[in-house]
């Protein structure tokens, strides 16, 4: 039993009348900016005027969009510059000096900015699996970056100024689809931009916020690059009400499909088994010589020992095998639909007219159809009375195009994540099974994937396991807020403090995991990831945006390094400013006694001593770096900066200098 406070005022007459109209008139209602600055509903009553009129009413212009209190404002949060930077953790990174994955703990809108300048058109695929308005969620991402979590809620009107909470986030809610959508949109719309233009995002979402996703991602991402809707069955809910919604979706999106297209680019997957199917065919040769009849009984043998539902099973429609490997020459010939071209073809046999399909021939050309005689992709039947039929082989095959329809049972995730973990540390992880598919359906093997909704990181975990068993080099970039877990539940009991730990540490088990799991490719495997946390900027005092640091002269540069920050952290920091690959590799060096940074090829080397010598200025000069930088304090005086300055001009004119 809860007891609730008297209003101790009127009833609200206006938002009673609003209800009314809402049960008469229910497309009239909606929302907008209140007094206190929060979304309320409210009547349009240009659209109230139209249903009590018999004729057009004119009223704004009217467009095809979606549009919400706040749009304007989270598209400026989007544009809006910050003063933060990435600052590395070793101590939580594995292989941090020479793995290519990045982990970024913090709020994923500040790091999709910072990551803007290095990663601009170099993302393959983006996946996301956001915050959903399940009417229980509390997705907490303040875009005020002065505010905690307790002042956003005040803020938002979810609880007053002693901290208690006022209502949840319901369907009622006023503010149910604008808080969220005021949440996600300056993140998708900074995630386009991070897109190659054959890049494809795909977003994860349930029933509660689907057709406002699609909406969104038709705005942000064009509909006319809408690719598909996927559908994950997930699970039955015998204790639903009318229905057991136990399905989600995925909503696919190209950065450019009109750019695919023109490319060529076709989607798709290999077929379940066939690697298997490979080595299994590779043995038998090797047993059996070419004894095509012994090869044959013993791979139907072998096809019909998988269960009726193992997709491998499917292997057994190619019956036939030869030294191409698995065949079926039971394709039709004739062209889809009906209308296809009607040309003579001669039986090889008996010389004679083979009879035209009623369709026309599949080949549009005879010279097109003698070829593929030629290269054993047609079979003639024993005379020209007999259709010629298509051959298939299952080891050309281009493989499959993905379904959109998918079963995936939700409790199989939850028990591997629990085995992998130790106990339930988490709850309703990803399948990282279903998302490795994804990932290769829709990304190439040395291709960047990112995850700004990281939670558990099971997009981490499917790129390990595709590189393990595919031999690819795939890298991920995932981002984590450091949302707390509950005091007393299993992840707090077992000693994780936030989301981000478990997500880190559920990386280090999966790297080991696969890593150690025999006979599969991959020998070179990639199990790392850089850890870095979204902080305050290095630069003390200073009005300057990061994107500012590196514009800054050699003569005009003032004292600005906070205090205990690290030569690494200013390293990582011009690495942003730069647009630089903040998984680079780093080469420590002493020269005269100072710690020299640089990576790739030098195309940066930084020293940031407090005390820079010409020997250590000419040294790197000697290296030609593409950039070098310095920290401003380093030069004790204006004569020592100069003359860094004529080092420079003499010994590597081309090199950027500059100094913080």
């Amino acid at each position: 039993m809860t007891v609730d406070k008297l209003p101790m005022h009127s009833p609200d007459l206006t938002q009673r009348n609003i209800d009314a109209i809402a049960e008469l008139f229910p497309t009239v209602v909606t929302e907008t900016v209140g007094s206190n600055g929060t979304a309320v509903r409210a009547v349009d009553f240009d659209l109230l005027r139209q249903e009590l009129s018999d004729h057009i009413i004119d009223g704004p212009q009217e467009r095809y969009q979606l549009d919400w209190p706040g749009k304007r404002a989270a598209a400026f949060a989007a544009n809006a510059p910050i003063a933060k930077t990435l600052r590395p953790v070793r101590g939580e990174s594995v292989d941090f000096d020479t793995t290519r994955n990045l982990f970024i703990e913090g709020d994923n809108l500040e790091a999709l900015k910072l990551l803007q300048e290095s990663y601009l058109g170099r993302v393959k695929l983006i996946y996301i699996d956001p915050p959903y308005n399940t009417g229980n969620d509390e997705f907490v991402y303040p875009d005020d970056y002065s505010e905690g979590t307790s002042e956003h809620l005040v803020r938002s009107g979810q609880a007053n100024d002693a901290g208690e909470r006022l209502r949840s986030n319901i369907d009622s809610n006023g503010r149910f689809h604008s808080d969220w959508l005021n949440m996600i949109y300056p993140r998708l719309k900074l995630a386009k931009t991070l897109l190659k233009q054959d890049g494809y995002i795909v977003v994860s979402i349930d029933d509660a916020e689907f057709s406002t996703m699609e909406l969104l991602l038709d705005e942000v991402m064009g509909a006319s690059n809408k690719l598909a809707v996927l559908v994950w069955d997930r699970n039955r809910k015998n204790d639903a009400r009318f229905f057991s919604v136990g399905h989600e979706y995925m909503l696919v999106y190209a950065r450019d499909k009109t750019f695919l297209t023109e490319l060529g680019i076709r989607l798709r997957e290999p077929q379940a088994g066939i690697g298997e199917a490979r080595e299994f065919v590779a043995k038998a040769r090797q047993a059996l010589g070419d004894d095509w009849e012994a090869i044959r009984a013993e791979w139907r043998t072998w096809t019909a020992s998988f269960p009726a539902d193992d997709e491998r099973r499917k292997l057994g429609r190619f019956s036939k095998v030869g030294p191409r490997g698995p065949f079926r020459d039971d394709g039709d010939i004739s062209w889809p639909g009906g209308g296809g071209p009607r040309y003579d073809v001669t039986h090889p046999v008996t010389g004679n007219l083979c009879k035209v399909p009623p369709r026309g021939w599949v080949f549009s050309t005879k010279a097109r159809f003698d070829e593929m005689v030629a290269n054993g992709h047609v079979v003639f039947g024993p005379d020209e009375t007999t259709l010629p039929r298509f051959i298939r082989y299952l080891f050309e095959s281009e493989g499959l195009v993905m379904g959109s329809v998918h079963y995936s049972y939700a409790q199989t995730a939850a028990v591997d994540f629990m085995k992998l973990m130790d106990g339930k540390v988490f709850d309703n992880p990803k399948n990282w099974r279903d998302l490795r598919r994804v990932i290769e359906y829709l990304s190439g093997p040395d291709d960047t994937v990112v995850d700004f909704f990281a939670g558990s990181a099971s997009t981490g975990h499917a790129v390990l396991s595709l590189n393990r068993s595919t031999g690819s080099r795939r890298r991920y970039i995932l981002v984590q807020v450091a949302e707390p877990v509950p005091q007393k539940s299993v992840a707090w009991t077992h000693g994780f403090a936030t989301i981000a730990d478990i997500a880190r540490e559920r990386l280090r088990r999966a790297g080991t995991q696969v890593k150690q799991k025999p006979g599969l490719p991959g020998t070179n495997l990639d199990i790392g990831f850089r850890s870095l946390h979204v902080a305050t900027t290095n630069i003390a005092d200073t009005l300057a945006t990061a994107g500012d640091l590196v514009q800054i002269s050699l003569t005009d540069a003032v004292e600005s390094v906070k205090p205990g920050r690290t030569d690494e952290d200013l390293f990582f920091q011009v690495l942003l400013d730069w647009g630089l690959d903040l998984a680079e590799s780093i080469r420590v060096e002493e020269i005269g006694d100072r710690r020299v940074l640089s990576i790739a090829d030098n195309g940066l080397m930084a020293c940031f001593a407090e005390e820079v010598t010409d020997e250590v200025v000419r040294t790197i000069a000697a290296r030609h770096p593409e950039r070098a930088v310095f920290l401003d304090v380093g030069f004790p005086s204006d004569a020592a900066r100069i003359n860094a300055e004529q080092i420079f001009r003499e010994v590597s004119p081309d090199t950027k200098v500059r100094t913080i």
